[in-house]
């Protein structure tokens, strides 16, 4: 018998029905790819409480890349910090506009291999600007997802770039579109990287809980 995902899936999607859901996700409930973009930019090594109010402020100042480039260097680090390494990520922002703008007529690609291009942006932002910016299949795989898919025994992989091709193979793509929102969730509040609340979780006479050591109740 195989691994039972989509009675998984649909307990998991239960049980984290009333959890703070991502910021990018939140973001992209404005149906504006360059939003999610930017936002993905800024919550890269940075909590969702710092990426919310930092992506706000910015978005509220530049709705375009043409209206970010016009931003001095300090008004665009002060909108963004405390963001982590908010200074590379000004200056990364910076130039991803200068491309968008020079090669795509300011308007943010809906094509993986377009959006791997941009300086910047690697395969998790570019899966996730598909996903939540152009409501367009992807996988995006973090770390989030990369663990949890391990830890179930769905996909035996070393790194999330491995697992994100393992998933393009095994994966229903019925899945695709919210298999990262709904594991991103899950692992923030649930399925946490070290002693996860195993004990009270819906799944956990399912779960083989491979490579957990210790959980709390």
């Amino acid at each position: 018998m195989g691994f039972p995902l989509s009675k998984v899936l649909a307990k998991v999607k239960k049980a984290v029905r009333d959890c703070r859901i991502p910021s990018v996700t939140v973001i992209s409930q404005k149906n504006d790819p360059f939003a999610v973009l930017v936002s993905c930019i800024i919550s890269l090594r940075t909590r969702d409480e710092v990426t919310d109010p930092a992506s706000a402020r910015l978005l509220k100042l530049a709705k375009t890349p043409a209206q970010l480039m016009k931003l001095s260097n300090a008004k665009l680090e002060q909108a963004i910090y405390p963001a982590a390494f908010f200074r590379n990520k000004s200056q990364s922002l910076k130039q991803l506009c200068k491309d968008l703008v020079d090669n795509y007529e300011g308007r943010v690609p809906d094509k993986l291999e377009e959006l791997l291009k941009l300086k910047g942006v690697g395969r998790k932002t570019a899966n996730l600007t598909l996903i939540l910016g152009h409501n367009k299949p992807g996988i995006c795989v973090d770390i989030h997802v990369h663990r949890i898919s391990n830890r179930w025994g769905y996909v035996k992989t070393k790194s999330p770039n491995e697992t994100e091709m393992v998933l393009r193979d095994k994966l229903p793509k019925y899945y695709w579109k919210g298999y990262n929102d709904l594991l991103v969730t899950f692992g923030q509040n649930i399925c946490k990287p070290v002693s996860p609340f195993c004990g009270s979780c819906t799944i956990a006479e399912i779960c083989p809980k491979i490579d957990v050591s210790k959980y709390r109740t």
